[in-house]
């Protein structure tokens, strides 16, 4: 990704240290971050919540959530990012879960759901929650490259937005 350095530069500028909670990337997003040099002072932690039981369980992701809406949802989405951020001394945390292959009849393949979480002081709830959902074309090792690049490129997009 070639975008990575101006969004480490980004982070670094912002004093932003991100924690994700990654489905179907299975830790890509954070794995994209770390290939930058000083990511360490970027990263916090991610957890890697692939079954349904370990988002309830990691992350607290509700069950009636995801009764309600599916796992490939921004619901679900937007309850793993806060659940990052509360377990974690980041100050945003990226998720995302989706479908790559014909899994599941409701959801086309390629499907990603993502959520960005920021700390913040300037919303009454002390945390601002951006959510999305793309559907990326390709097989599943490009869906998950294409999935981990769109989650970090958007970071500044909505910690702009929430300023």
């Amino acid at each position: 990704m070639k975008d990575i350095e101006q969004i480490a530069d980004y982070m670094r500028e912002h004093k932003l240290v991100l924690a994700t909670a990654e489905s179907c990337t299975a830790g890509l997003i954070a794995a994209t971050l770390a290939d930058v040099p000083g990511a360490g002072a970027l990263l916090d932690c991610s957890f890697v919540t692939y079954s349904e039981q370990a988002k309830r369980r990691c992350l607290k992701v509700s069950e009636i959530t995801i009764l309600r809406h599916n796992l490939t949802s921004e619901p679900v989405a937007r309850e793993m990012a806060l659940g990052a951020l509360a377990r974690s001394r980041a100050n945003v945390a990226i998720s995302n879960t989706g479908v790559v292959d014909d899994t599941d009849d409701e959801v086309p393949a390629g499907t990603q759901c993502f959520a960005w979480a920021f700390r913040s002081q300037s919303v009454p709830e002390g945390v601002a929650v951006f959510s999305a959902t793309r559907r990326f074309q390709g097989d599943r090792v490009e869906i998950r490259r294409q999935s981990a690049e769109f989650a970090l490129r958007e970071l500044p997009v909505y910690h702009t937005q929430h300023n």
